[in-house]
């Protein structure tokens, strides 16, 4: 019986790396993977991220108090650039959410073995994302306590929303988008809180884990039931991670607004939304494989094949770029025509110039191989594209708004401390709950990862035998 290489790469080029490294057997998966939450203290490098991001969280909260308190004054926001930093981090928390269910849903209707390692915290990190985005609408409305009157219920003032507006397709969209990957996230886990279950060494722990178990024992009927759950909901989310966007895109698409109605903003946001996605995707893998000892199960082989999707969508955003200044020419539309030469030689310059630079230029050098190979240089292209996709957002919204057709109206756009501390809280409110995600539930799908393993074909022998013969 021949052995796996140890390393990521086999000596025959042809053939491609092993997706788990060093482990040929079922029991050293469980014990590593599970290892990660029962140790009794996790890395240093743990304590110091929670303090750090629990700190910004506890300041948002305090500043979403001040904001009720205040009134929406104390944002940036103001005539004509009345949508500021609360819909721009919106799009840009949206967008980040759709890596996870691209990665679980759709590579698994296609049966892409190397989503295992990758699509369990690529869900966590969907739904942690839509919960950042879905808060800025809700405080941006201004008066939160009549939010309500947004739904379709009735209510004294006897309101009925306008199923019109994009706006309010963005709540169902959202919503819908929110429910389905939360359970396909909740479901994907069952089987390996069960496992946690049965290793509990707590009663608290055994008894936590259990009821969110649902009493799995691993029957063929189990297993029956839950590959055909979990395929339903697969079917399910794929339409999501083009529909929601697309829903997203259309709050500008259908507006007259200079610079926002063109029709190619659905696949142009869908696309850039992947890109931001994967981006996101590959910053919390790398410090996750380094400091919880995961090497093993995500390996280069992951690394690449992600590096890979981000040069294609990046190179598609870049195509969208460059579309739009086409469209805004052969339109012959001079405000059109103003608005996108404004955004590149106006103002806003600096934004726009930063958005190309880290969305189109530095995603160019995974064209080498030696790049898409390299941890810092991977990580350091993806936390410049997690930069530049916020720009983008910045870029399209801002821009637009500040100078719309009448020059009476043009203003400069100024953040205020505020909108900044709380673009910063977000980013706290996300790595928190992460953070207390891979400390208390299995970051990486256990049962999936032993699916792709040599043991788990029953033919493998057989191979193996003919391979040494």
């Amino acid at each position: 019986m021949t052995t796996l290489p140890l390393d990521n790469t086999f000596d025959d080029p042809t053939r491609r790396a092993p997706l788990v490294l060093n482990h040929d057997d079922f029991g050293s998966v469980t014990n590593t993977i599970c290892g990660v939450n029962e140790r009794p203290k996790p890395p240093r490098a743990w304590y110091i991220a929670f303090a750090i991001s629990s700190t910004f969280l506890m300041v948002l909260g305090i500043l979403i108090g001040y904001l009720f308190w205040t009134g929406v004054g104390v944002w940036g926001n103001q005539n004509p650039a009345m949508w500021g930093f609360p819909i721009v981090n919106f799009v840009f928390w949206v967008g980040i959410g759709h890596a996870g269910t691209l990665i679980s849903a759709i590579l698994y209707l296609f049966r892409q073995k190397w989503r295992t390692a990758i699509n369990r915290f690529a869900e966590a990190m969907t739904i942690f994302a839509v919960i950042c985005a879905g808060m800025f609408p809700g405080i941006h409305v201004g008066r939160v306590w009549v939010s309500y009157w947004l739904f379709p219920i009735p209510n004294q003032m006897e309101m009925w929303p306008q199923f019109r507006s994009p706006l309010l397709w963005d709540v169902f969209a959202v919503g819908t988008y929110f429910t389905v990957s939360l359970l396909f996230w909740y479901v994907g886990m069952i089987p390996d809180l069960a496992t946690l279950r049965d290793r509990a060494t707590t009663k608290l722990k055994a008894i936590s884990y259990g009821i969110f178990a649902l009493g799995w024992r691993g029957s063929m009927r189990h297993w029956h039931r839950y590959e055909r759950t979990y395929l339903l909901l697969a079917a399910l989310a794929t339409p999501l991670v083009l529909s929601v966007h697309s829903v997203v895109s259309f709050d500008f698409a259908v507006a007259q607004v200079p610079g926002w109605h063109t029709t190619i903003f659905p696949p142009y946001f869908v696309a850039g939304a992947i890109f931001s996605g994967f981006a996101m995707v590959m910053t919390l893998a790398i410090p996750a494989r380094q400091w919880w000892g995961l090497k093993d199960f995500i390996t280069l082989r992951h690394l690449e094949t992600m590096n890979k999707i981000i040069l294609v969508t990046g190179s598609m955003v870049g195509y969208a770029y460059i579309m739009e200044f086409f469209t805004a020419w052969y339109s012959g539309a001079m405000y059109e025509s103003f608005a996108f030469v404004n955004r590149m030689f106006g103002q806003y310059a600096w934004a726009y110039w930063i958005m190309v630079t880290c969305n189109v230029i530095i995603p160019q050098l995974f064209w080498f191989k030696k790049a898409r190979q390299s941890i810092p240089i991977m990580f350091g292209i993806c936390l410049l594209v997690n930069v530049g996709m916020w720009f983008e957002r910045f870029v399209i919204i801002v821009t637009s708004l500040s100078q719309d057709h009448l020059p009476a109206n043009w203003d400069y756009f100024h953040p205020t401390w505020v909108d900044l501390t709380m673009l910063a809280g977000s980013f706290g409110l996300f790595m928190t709950l992460f953070l207390l995600f891979i400390r208390y539930l299995p970051v990486i799908a256990i049962a999936e990862v032993k699916a792709i393993m040599p043991a788990a074909n029953p033919h493998a022998h057989d191979h193996d035998k003919e391979a040494s013969a």
